[in-house]
């Protein structure tokens, strides 16, 4: 007996569908989609150089003055942003073995913190209030949202401005709400509307960030 399975379900889990398959036309398909989706990805990440470049330069010797100074990184975000905020934090704080280790912390590992804040006082605070208890004027706020819109991100950036901080922003589609904010200095938008694509894009954008600013405390940038 056959089943047929239909709609997004369908699409997600086509192995559910147990009518007959042509194996051959389904791996022929999913050979092509991995191979459009690559090239889309490559094409994206080389686009930025031409759109972010010079500011990726300048991003990252404010960041080198700001470590230089004794200054933290803030990395803060929402889902798969927080992935990547904790990623941030990892790279600068245990990078690999010839780089020189820099002083980060990701503001969304603490599950108690959060969802404390989140209980008692709103979601939209869970990054703010732990940036107005850590940080100090000449640390680095870096909020990712994909949207560009998190109004929680956008609290952080708001707090950490107030307190002189260098703040640095990370999104997608048309920058959202973090295009036309005062509270972001710098800020690397990656022109997609798919979200996928998008936070491949913002990974690569924050690791050459990182690069760039190991070469400006070498002096080599």
């Amino acid at each position: 007996m056959s089943a047929r399975v239909e709609g997004a379900i369908g699409a997600l889990y086509p192995f559910l569908d147990t009518r007959p398959t042509d194996v051959e036309a389904v791996l022929a398909e999913v050979a092509r989609s991995t191979a459009a989706k690559a090239a889309e990805i490559v094409a994206l990440r080389g686009s930025l150089v031409a759109q972010h470049g010079r500011q990726l330069v300048d991003c990252a010797r404010r960041c080198a003055a700001a470590f230089q100074a004794g200054g933290t990184l803030y990395a803060f975000g929402n889902g798969g942003s927080s992935t990547d905020a904790q990623d941030v934090a990892q790279l600068f704080l245990h990078p690999p073995a010839a780089a020189r280790p820099l002083p980060a912390i990701s503001l969304t590992h603490d599950v108690a913190l959060i969802t404390a804040l989140s209980n008692d006082v709103g979601f939209e605070v869970v990054f703010a209030r732990q940036v107005a208890a850590f940080g100090r004027a000449g640390d680095i706020a870096v909020g990712l949202s994909t949207s560009g819109g998190s109004p929680n991100v956008l609290r952080g950036f708001e707090e950490a401005a107030r307190r002189g901080m260098l703040t640095v922003g990370i999104a997608g589609y048309d920058g959202g709400r973090m295009a036309g904010s005062e509270f972001v200095d710098h800020l690397f938008v990656v022109p997609s509307t798919s979200v996928h694509r998008v936070q491949e894009a913002q990974t690569t954008v924050y690791h050459v960030l990182w690069e760039l600013t190991q070469q400006a405390l070498t002096g080599d940038l």
